[in-house]
């Protein structure tokens, strides 16, 4: 079965944009492809160093996908230099055994449409909380434990492995050892193609070692 890996930043804007194309992936190959999404952290020089500088890259990435609103940059707050705590607290729902979309969704909803200052532990674990029925304080705690952020820290470096910086960025795979990466992408035409050429791929594979079998060794 091929898969499709997500890298994202919870409060990135074009990670927000890229959402759409995510679901679509995930509806149209529901059953051939294996889905997951992995945090992919933020370096402090990447966040916006203000109110307008957030919003002056809000209004460009919402004309560049044509939306008709603009994201809120109310969550920005200039004492803060990494965000942590959105991807801390929706990495450490997956203990909790949510590891589908809508504790990153939320969070993301009530921060860059909301406004919400999700760059707090306890207002990012109360959104999450509220999404998914969990304790707020048990996640929190989970939040801050060494395993999650170990994990973190992993799937970050498994992103900069790819030798790419943009976030959303989808790792597409197939069980031939195919590959493909799109670092940036947000649109769902060139991920569809690719998706499909894997799967062509790997059932052309499956098909000749149906005819011939296995390599022979001599």
């Amino acid at each position: 079965m091929a898969k499709v890996t997500y890298y994202l930043e919870v409060i990135s804007s074009w990670c927000h944009w890229a959402e759409p194309a995510w679901a679509e992936l995930k509806r149209r190959y529901a059953g051939k492809v294996e889905f997951d999404w992995k945090i992919a952290q933020m370096p402090a020089d990447a966040y916006p160093t203000s109110k307008n500088q957030c919003d002056w890259f809000y209004r460009r990435s919402g004309s560049i996908v044509r939306s008709p609103y603009m994201l809120n940059s109310g969550w920005l707050e200039p004492d803060i230099k990494e965000y942590l705590a959105p991807n801390l607290i929706a990495e450490a729902a997956k203990d909790f055994g949510i590891t589908d979309d809508r504790v990153r969704l939320a969070i993301a909803q009530a921060g860059m449409r909301e406004g919400k200052k999700v760059g707090r532990m306890e207002v990012a674990a109360a959104v999450a909380a509220k999404a998914a029925g969990l304790d707020a304080t048990k996640l929190i705690a989970k939040a801050q434990s060494p395993e999650v952020a170990a994990r973190m820290r992993a799937s970050t470096e498994e992103f900069k492995a790819l030798q790419v910086t943009q976030r959303p960025t989808f790792l597409l795979e197939n069980s031939i050892g195919d590959r493909a990466v799109f670092s940036g992408i947000a649109r769902i035409e060139p991920l569809v193609a690719a998706v499909d050429a894997l799967l062509a791929d790997e059932a052309a594979y499956i098909s000749w070692k149906a005819h011939f079998g296995d390599v022979p060794s001599k």
